[in-house]
């Protein structure tokens, strides 16, 4: 194909999606004989469509230089900006209303990163690559449009693959299956020590990167800290809540329509608000430099005086026994200026006291003040968890709270 994306041919296994099978050559031939709209606008997929009849228009359209929407109900009112060749909604991980954004792309973007993360990852034709979303959310139709590149399979059934691509709580109930892949990508936020430890002790190798739908690929690494992405420049600059994450690179899309965190300067650098920190540079005589993501910069929580980020507490949360996943919002408290409210999901032996009590190990000014239990932490469509309907559910009474024995000593929290 033209495209690019089909690297593949015969009667090599392309996809296993939804209960069907394609071949390569059935692949191609579905791809041509699709019917697009008549009136050459955009190709609308909706976000019910089979993954297969998804892939096939996405290619479909990429093909005939027409471009594809994915995961909408209609053509957008705004028009998308020019050179746009796809087009995917996203609704964020804060927002209540989960009002979609579209971001906009060029196919270049896309391609330009595959030859780079199969390097990293280790995938290449013999790959099965196991999908664990739906393909209307960014990362996993890349993870799909990547196999497929390769000559690769892509699959979404339970015991197959060589490799998964999955967000970390998604990760966490796949390694409470019988059967794992060797090679984990793991992307959507950071992997905890605790869920790292699990998947070494079943043998899976974790590669994990940092990115964004409005800017892709930005950071990667195995878990000692995240080296910018090939082809990325990264660079740190000051915010009023850190130090804010910048990227330059081939990866980025074209523009969102709808709103969204994204924003540019004319040097081609951009940015979505996240902050990170540079580590110390690694012991391998590199000099290369490595950052960890600390988190969204809108997620910042300051408490008497120091700025507390919800997703840094929320990992150090993850990571005691008894917490399955954890989300921290901010509320208003007169004393501290605001404090921290945690819903927590545990898992099925914990003892909610014993969790309770192991978070006097975190820093003063981290301890959430107020305590309540989910039985099962919502998510967005990709996996991350959705912070903003979690705060919903709080304002409407939804969690049940647990009694805390650690509520914080404002005389300790402004020392």
């Amino acid at each position: 194909m033209s495209s690019g994306w089909l690297g593949g041919a015969g009667e090599r296994p392309a996809l296993a999606l939804g209960g069907r099978t394609l071949d390569y050559r059935a692949l191609g031939r579905a791809v041509a004989a699709f019917e697009a709209p008549e009136d050459g606008g955009v190709i609308v997929v909706r976000p019910e469509a089979h993954p297969v009849d998804t892939i096939v228009a996405v290619l479909a359209g990429l093909e005939r230089g027409r471009p594809v929407l994915v995961g909408a109900e209609t053509a957008p009112a705004e028009p998308l900006p020019a050179g746009t060749e796809l087009a995917l909604t996203t609704s964020g991980s804060s927002a209540p209303s989960g009002r979609p954004r579209i971001v906009a792309r060029s196919s270049a973007s896309w391609l330009a990163s595959s030859t780079p993360l199969a390097e990293a990852t280790g995938a290449g034709p013999d790959s099965v690559v196991r999908i664990t979303g739906p393909l209307h959310v960014s990362m996993h139709l890349y993870a799909a449009l990547h196999a497929l590149h390769l000559g690769a399979t892509a699959s979404d059934e339970p015991h197959r693959g060589t490799i998964v691509h999955a967000t970390p709580t998604r990760l966490a109930r796949l390694l409470d299956g019988p059967a794992v892949p060797p090679t984990a990508v793991v992307a959507g936020a950071a992997a905890n020590s605790g869920l790292r430890a699990r998947a070494a002790a079943r043998g899976m190798r974790l590669v994990e990167y940092y990115g964004a739908a409005e800017l892709s690929f930005v950071a990667i690494g195995e878990g000692d800290g995240l080296r910018a992405f090939p082809g990325v420049e990264i660079e740190l600059r000051p915010s009023a809540a850190g130090r804010e994450l910048w990227a330059r690179s081939p990866y980025l899309a074209l523009g969102v329509v709808g709103g969204g965190m994204l924003r540019r300067d004319l040097s081609g650098f951009a940015t979505v608000g996240d902050l990170a920190e540079t580590l110390p540079h690694d012991a391998d005589g590199s000099g290369e430099r490595r950052f960890r993501i600390l988190g969204r910069g809108d997620a910042a929580i300051t408490v008497a005086g120091e700025t507390v980020l919800a997703e840094d507490v929320e990992r150090r949360l993850g990571e005691l026994p008894g917490v399955a996943a954890a989300v921290v919002v901010g509320e208003r408290d007169e004393l501290l200026g605001q404090r921290l409210v945690a819903v927590v999901e545990l898992t099925p032996s914990a003892e909610p006291e014993a969790v309770l009590a192991a978070a006097r190990s975190l820093p003063p000014a981290w301890r959430p003040r107020r305590w309540h239990r989910s039985e099962a932490i919502p998510t967005t469509p990709s996996g991350k968890t959705a912070r903003g309907a979690v705060a919903s559910g709080l304002a409407a009474g939804r969690y049940p709270r647990i009694a805390s024995p650690v509520a914080v000593d404002e005389a300790e929290v402004g020392a």
